[in-house]
């Protein structure tokens, strides 16, 4: 089955999954291995290369973001054991009030995603999303869109992520970055906003298991603090985060600058999310040490590892179904097909972006994969200029968020660390980056009219 017929095979596909997720209660993992199976099948891969193509696609989650949600889960246990992650949500809350939380929080993700990916920037400040939750009484869904939201808008429009910078140098306005950088921040704006007020929408709508788990939790703040006794000072509930940031911020901004030598080697050595992330549990072991609290750490590791089981498997079996799409002709079908849209203009990039992460999951995959078949297109879709071929960066970014569902491992770390059902993970994480896709397009065509 190949061409149009296979794109509607797909969507059935991905109904006929959430049908048996919601409705039939079959676990995620079963259902997304069996439809990756069936859509292989019907892709015409050939049979004796779906094996290999289900076994790449299951071990990529594990080469690239296992080992960061593990690291990064287990920091946020210490945090949280030791009480610096109370200490963490007092800071914020002295920073910008008790009143604002979403707001702190989706502008805390902003910052963090521009040099860190948005997957680990989840895991890492999601110690902070559920002490702000008991500290003010806040919606914990709330909380957890708002800092997925401001993660996913830096992460396609801000470089140095890779995305942006790809895009970037692929359409010839490499040497520009300074105006991608200032473009992406002020594209930021319109999602930003736009997904603060979904955040608030449908943060009154829907429960996560973390409220109906501790319902109790705002009334006896004061008394959780108290039960930690002295808490960590800001600095050493900080460092576990800030330090892993900043080491990859500074590989980010080392690899942008094109430096060489010995530095530029021991940068790019600690600023993987690996390296950079086990320099931060150190620092939280340390913290455990100070409070004497070091015999716990067998626990804790223990108990992450069982948290994040689930989370990692069927992570995996999403990069299956993205893995199996890749491997079939539907790319290429959207691909050779792209002249009919051409005269969308600016919404043209957008949704060949959007087609792309929507059949394969990963954004960076369909920045730089639009990237390439725009390039050419440029001066037919009136895109001439630094600032007009930087719009098209922004619009291929925008289509990029539009939008995440099962075969996007960011979907699983939200919905899974923020407690959702899968359901409950596409009225609010799905919903979102509709949202925040619309709304990121709708201001990238009022620049254009004035650009």
């Amino acid at each position: 089955m190949t061409g149009i017929f296979f794109l509607i095979a797909f969507v059935v596909a991905v109904l006929v999954m959430l049908l048996l997720i919601s409705k039939y209660k079959v676990h995620p993992f079963l259902s997304i291995m069996a439809i990756s199976l069936v859509l292989a099948f019907l892709a015409g891969i050939p049979m004796p290369q779906i094996p290999k193509v289900i076994g790449e696609g299951f071990s990529s989650t594990f080469t690239s973001i296992g080992i960061v949600i593990i690291l990064g889960a287990l920091i946020g246990t210490i945090l949280e054991k030791t009480g610096a992650a109370l200490t963490l949500a007092d800071a914020v809350i002295r920073m910008v009030g008790e009143k604002r939380p979403g707001l702190a929080l989706e502008l805390m993700g902003w910052v963090v995603s521009i040099p860190v990916f948005c997957d680990s920037g989840f895991v890492i400040l999601n110690p902070i999303r559920k002490a702000l939750v008991k500290r003010t009484g806040a919606s914990s869904v709330m909380l957890a869109v708002c800092l997925a939201c401001g993660l996913y808008i830096a992460h396609v429009f801000i470089p140095p992520t890779p995305g942006p910078i790809a895009a970037a140098q692929t359409m010839g306005i490499g040497e520009n970055l300074l105006l991608v950088i200032g473009f992406g921040v002020l594209c930021s704006v319109f999602p930003l906003t736009a997904g603060y007020f979904y955040a608030r929408y449908i943060g009154s709508r829907i429960h996560s298991s973390e409220e109906i788990e501790d319902t109790s939790v705002v009334q006896t703040y004061e008394e959780l603090k108290a039960s930690y006794g002295k808490l960590p000072s800001v600095w050493s509930s900080f460092s576990p985060l800030i330090i892993p940031i900043l080491l990859m911020a500074v590989s980010s901004v080392s690899s942008m600058m094109g430096w060489t030598g010995t530095w530029a080697e021991f940068f790019a050595f600690c600023g993987t999310p690996i390296m950079a992330l086990a320099v931060g549990t150190i620092l939280g072991i340390s913290l455990l040490a100070q409070n004497g609290k070091s015999k716990e750490l067998f626990k804790m590791t223990n108990d992450t590892l069982m948290t994040v089981g689930p989370i990692l498997f069927v992570t995996a079996a999403g990069s299956v179904l993205g893995k199996v799409i890749a491997s079939s002709d539907l790319m290429g079908y959207i691909t050779e097909h792209a002249t009919l849209l051409e005269t969308l203009g600016v919404f043209f990039p957008f949704l060949i972006s959007a087609l792309f992460k929507s059949a394969q999951g990963s954004s960076t995959v369909a920045i730089t994969t639009t990237a390439g078949l725009i390039a050419p297109l440029l001066p037919v879709l009136g895109f001439v200029s630094p600032q007009e071929i930087t719009l098209a960066v922004m619009a291929i970014g925008a289509g990029a968020m539009t939008v995440s569902h099962a075969n996007d491992s960011f979907f699983w770390v939200v919905t899974n660390f923020s407690g959702l059902t899968v359901e409950n993970g596409y009225k609010t994480q799905t919903m979102l980056t509709l949202v925040i896709g619309l709304a990121s397009i709708f201001g990238i065509f009022l620049l254009r009219l004035v650009v």
